[in-house]
C-alpha cells in the first residue's frame, strides 16, 4: 500500500466524524427554509375536466384578483357528496365576480355588473337537478367562481355559492 493512500485514508477516516457532526448540525437550518415554503406552496394535480389544465402551483396567503385561480374547500351538500363522495377533493375555480359586484340570472344565463358570464344547466351530469346560485351583491370577503366547462360546479349553483375567505387555500397557477 503507498503511503499517499495510507495517509488520504487515514485522513477521510479523522474527517468523517466532523463531517457527519457537521452534517447533522446543519440538517435544521437546510430544512427551516423548505418547511416554510412547503407551509406555503403545493403542487396540485387537477382530476377534473372542468379545468383545461392537469397541474397546478399552489400559493397560500396571496391576495385573491379578479381572474385568479382560486383553490377551495367546497362546501357539504347533498349533491356533491352524490357526484364526488363523502370527502370531495380541493376545488379549483376562477374568480369572476368581487365583493360588491351584482349578480344575476336570467333566461339560464349567469349576469356580473350587467355582463354575461355563464350559462347554467337545469340537472347535472348525472341528472340531478340543478338549483341556481346565489343572485343580489356578493358580500365582503366572498367570490363568484366559475369555469367555461358546462359541466363544472361553481357558483352558478346553490351547492357552491360563493365562495368565502375562510373556504379558500390558496391561489393557483396553471404549470402544465
Amino acid at each position: 500500500m503507498s503511503a499517499a493512500f495510507f495517509i488520504s485514508r487515514n485522513f477521510l477516516a479523522r474527517l468523517k466524524r466532523p463531517l457527519l457532526l457537521a452534517a447533522l448540525v446543519s440538517l435544521p437550518l437546510v430544512y427551516a427554509p423548505i418547511a416554510k415554503f412547503s407551509n406555503n406552496h403545493a403542487l396540485l394535480i387537477n382530476t377534473s375536466p372542468s379545468l383545461p389544465h392537469w397541474a397546478f402551483w399552489l400559493t397560500k396567503n396571496k391576495p385573491v384578483e379578479r381572474g385568479s385561480l382560486i383553490f377551495f374547500e367546497p362546501p357539504v351538500s347533498p349533491l356533491l357528496v352524490h357526484h364526488f363522495g363523502e370527502k370531495p377533493l380541493i376545488f379549483g375555480k376562477r374568480v369572476t365576480g368581487f365583493p360588491g359586484d351584482e349578480v344575476r340570472h336570467v333566461g339560464g344565463y349567469v349576469h356580473i355588473n350587467n355582463r354575461r358570464i355563464a350559462r347554467t344547466k337545469p340537472r347535472s351530469r348525472l341528472g340531478i337537478e340543478l338549483l341556481s346560485g346565489p343572485e343580489g351583491i356578493i358580500p365582503e370577503n366572498c367570490y363568484y367562481v366559475g369555469t367555461n366547462h358546462i359541466d363544472g360546479f361553481d357558483s352558478r349553483y346553490a351547492a357552491i355559492g360563493w365562495v368565502c375567505v375562510g373556504q379558500i387555500i390558496g391561489t393557483g397557477k396553471a404549470i402544465l
